[in-house]
């Protein structure tokens, strides 16, 4: 059954001066929260920061099933779904879009609508043959998809310094951004899933497929793991802080699932009332102690980067109007808190048939967590490494109902997984998982490469606070130096 389409909520202007990072400290502890936060403001890249308190969540796993009860005139509950997580998307964006009434230039980008994550291991399902016989071992069963319905939204312009409520929020009236700063969490020792040599040698094994033909670059990753207990809130609220993720989100999930992403990647932008659509790879890194320049004339940094740029072109070329793909930006240097990146941007024009879905199965996973050509980058990485990635390399943004989509690549990605006591959404005891890596060409070096995924670790060692955390990073290293 598809319920009617439905009105756009108010957007009301608020007058609070607290930061999205105090109201997310504040929030009820009883009820869950869904947070997308741009922490430093870029005109164009980094403006919007969204807070909600889910309504209802969608998983797709091995079935469909639902938690929370959605109102019945929308009639969620009832919505044929096959189990194929790209039809029973197109099925939820038709259950819950906006009339046609809705505003062409809203007030704000976020309406009302869905927030949540794609796991890089919906590409499974998306494309079978990218798997290998050999297969990661999957000891994290995260869902594919897990898509928060939020009809309401807190929304704060980060370059104006506004805040507006968008529909109805019942948590506003206990907000005042004065959260209990004395919430404290604690983790163990991180320690990867793989031994340094491991590492090297799943390196080494991908520049012999490189050198055999059977691929130009391979995005290989390890785990770090520890295990956590206390606030997941005061963990993403320090992360969110240090980090200055222009794509950061924090996911209060049900079943013990929590995730804390601190991602400066943009996968997907896209508007389609105007067609438009944007993807900004990134390909190259340096610590923030390097000098750019290193990073700028580094031939083997730029060449990954190309070859990325060629492959989300290709992959926008399946789905946007001929002709319209365009690379306005092949190479820049983004300086980050911990990191320099090397970033290029490929906007397109969407065709008027393609939906959401049409999009996600041309493009997903991102190029840049994959490598090129991308099926058997993926076999590549299905062999080689022990266990499947979840959320991690995945993708996590917002669908809102007024036609706007913006999803993050899922890199700097915390994910954290056990048991919350009753009633607190906000605490967790369980394990706590962090993916680091980065793309292999054939000139790569394999200590150079372990080394640049331990610097992608800067941040997360930063937010633990740690001399543990780091003692073991640094005892990896010390092991192949």
């Amino acid at each position: 059954m598809i319920p009617a389409m439905r009105v756009a909520p108010a957007v009301e202007p608020l007058s609070w001066k607290c930061t999205p990072l105090a109201v997310a400290a504040a929030w009820p502890a009883d009820r869950p929260l869904v947070m997308l936060h741009s922490a430093r403001p870029h005109p164009r890249w980094a403006r919007w920061s969204v807070l909600s308190s889910p309504r209802a969540t969608f998983r797709f796993g091995r079935k469909t099933t639902w938690t929370g009860s959605p109102p019945a005139g929308f009639g969620l509950g009832q919505l044929e779904l096959t189990h194929d997580p790209m039809v029973d998307l197109d099925t939820l964006m038709t259950a819950t879009r906006l009339d046609r009434e809705a505003p062409a230039n809203p007030a704000v980008p976020f309406l009302g609508g869905w927030i949540g994550y794609f796991s890089y291991d919906l590409g499974r399902r998306l494309e079978p043959t990218a798997q290998h016989d050999a297969s990661a071992v999957n000891d994290r069963p995260w869902p594919v998809v897990e898509l928060a319905w939020c009809p309401g939204a807190l929304v704060y312009d980060n370059l104006h310094r506004r805040w507006f409520a968008v529909g109805d929020i019942p948590e506003a009236a206990s907000l005042r951004g004065d959260g209990d700063e004395g919430n404290t969490f604690k983790a163990a020792a991180l320690r990867s899933n793989v031994e340094p040599d491991e590492y090297l040698a799943m390196v080494a094994r991908t520049i012999d497929y490189i050198a055999a033909g059977d691929v130009f670059q391979a995005n290989i990753t390890h785990r770090l793991s520890a295990s956590f207990a206390g606030s997941t809130r005061a963990l993403a609220c320090r992360a969110l802080a240090l980090s200055g993720a222009w794509y950061g989100a924090y996911l209060e999930l049900p079943q013990g699932r929590c995730i804390c992403s601190l991602s400066p990647e943009l996968f997907l932008d896209v508007d389609f009332r105007t067609r438009a659509v944007v993807t900004r790879p990134i390909k190259g890194t340096r610590p923030s102690a390097a000098q750019r320049r290193e990073l700028l004339d580094s031939a083997k940094d730029a060449a990954e980067l190309h070859m990325i740029v060629d492959l989300m072109r290709n992959d926008l070329g399946r789905v946007c109007e001929y002709g319209s793909v365009h690379v306005p930006q092949a190479r820049t240097i983004e300086t980050h808190p911990t990191v320099h990146h090397g970033v290029a941007e490929v906007t397109g024009s969407l065709r008027p048939q393609i939906r959401l879905a049409d999009l996600l199965r041309a493009t997903f996973p991102g190029g840049s967590v994959t490598g090129a050509p991308k099926i058997r980058a993926m076999q590549i990485i299905d062999e080689l490494e022990p266990v499947r990635r979840g959320p991690y390399c995945g993708a996590i943004g917002f669908i809102s109902d007024c036609g706007r989509a913006c999803l993050n690549i899922a890199i700097r990605t915390i994910a954290l997984t056990g048991r919350r006591p009753r009633h607190a959404w906000d605490r967790l005891i369980g394990t706590l998982d962090y993916g680091t890596g980065g793309g292999i060409v054939a000139d790569s070096n394999p200590l150079a490469e372990y080394r640049e995924s331990l610097d992608k670790a800067e941040i997360l060692r930063m937010v633990l606070r740690r001399r543990t955390a780091r003692l073991s990073l640094a005892t990896h290293e010390s092991n192949v130096l």
